[in-house]
């Protein structure tokens, strides 16, 4: 009898083990739901999706820090990044014209978004040409544009997130709106004939014609595509000479040999940190992110120019 009632306590004991565990493995979801796939080109667009983003897609960013996105030649993995995504974001204006070819080539189903040509472009002649300058990000405002488009274009693909993408949008738009008005008022403390401005390449004009500096000379123009020539390093010594330029300015994505020659020739101090033109720098550096290479730019200009920065706190 003993045994007997033994044998009915363990037979229900695994009974009762047994359906808990069915119960336990139907109560789980039958798989995870995917999240939207998200590739961006170019480092600075990269940098405001995983702010806006964070863990709510996943993001791939096609350039390193550092890269320079004129010059950039897609590799295979390139492909099979834009033939995954949902989404795809990319300046425009011809700013990495490898990966554009790429992207537009047949097989690529993803929503593409020129997140550059929310801004209003400043128009250049180039062999003979007018072409817009693809630099928009060069002023805290032009930032804050991208950011309302990245903003709605991730609402569109993750409605579900839509309070997180506002708020992540929110924030960083109210950093830029204090950054915009830090940058004035550090450019004011430059002398106002020393608030002239040479760099390597043509990448600065938006920030010049926003904060009020003169672009005086580049090496090249708004592409590094470009080689200059001996006659261009020579008319941009004599306007250095002539003009008398307190600094010129070398660029984080371009060899500095040249714009070295060219301080040389002219007599004239190199700034001894480099500008961040078309890409952030690597992480830890001074310029990691879009708001750090606007600060980083700025603090680097007035003092090179005789003024005198302010930290900037956001």
């Amino acid at each position: 009898m003993k045994v007997y009632r033994v044998k009915v306590f363990l037979l229900s004991m695994v009974l009762a083990v047994g359906m808990a565990s069915c119960k336990g493995e139907n109560s789980q979801p039958t798989q995870t739901e995917a999240k939207p796939k998200v590739v961006s080109t170019s480092t600075i667009i990269a940098d405001l999706v995983n702010e806006i983003a964070q863990d709510e897609v996943e993001h791939q960013g096609i350039l390193e820090p550092g890269a320079d996105p004129h010059v950039y030649e897609p590799v295979p993995t390139d492909s099979v990044a834009f033939e995954e995504a949902d989404l795809i974001f990319y300046n425009g204006y011809n700013l990495e014209p490898g990966l554009i070819k790429l992207m537009n080539a047949t097989g690529i189903e993803a929503k593409k978004v020129p997140v550059g040509e929310v801004v209003k472009p400043l128009d250049w002649e180039y062999e003979g040409q007018t072409v817009p300058d693809p630099h928009v990000w060069g002023t805290a405002k032009n930032g804050i544009l991208m950011v309302n488009k990245i903003r709605d274009e991730l609402i569109a693909i993750s409605p579900e997130d839509e309070a997180i993408f506002r708020e992540n949008a929110a924030q960083l738009t109210a950093n830029l709106q204090r950054l915009d008005s830090w940058i004035q008022q550090q450019i004011n403390t430059i002398p106002e004939s020393q608030r002239k401005l040479v760099t390597t390449h043509d990448a600065f004009q938006y920030y010049a014609t926003a904060y009020g500096l003169t672009i005086t000379g580049t090496l090249i123009g708004i592409s590094t595509e470009e080689q200059p020539s001996a006659q261009t390093v020579k008319n941009l010594t004599e306007a250095i000479k002539k003009t008398k330029v307190r600094a010129i300015f070398a660029e984080t994505t371009i060899n500095p040999v040249l714009i070295k020659t060219v301080a040389q020739e002219a007599e004239v101090k190199l700034a001894p940190n480099a500008l961040y033109s078309d890409s952030i720098g690597a992480k830890g550096s001074e310029g990691d992110s879009y708001i750090n290479i606007l600060v980083s730019n700025t603090r680097t200009i007035v003092e090179a120019l005789g003024g005198k920065p302010e930290p900037f706190n956001p």
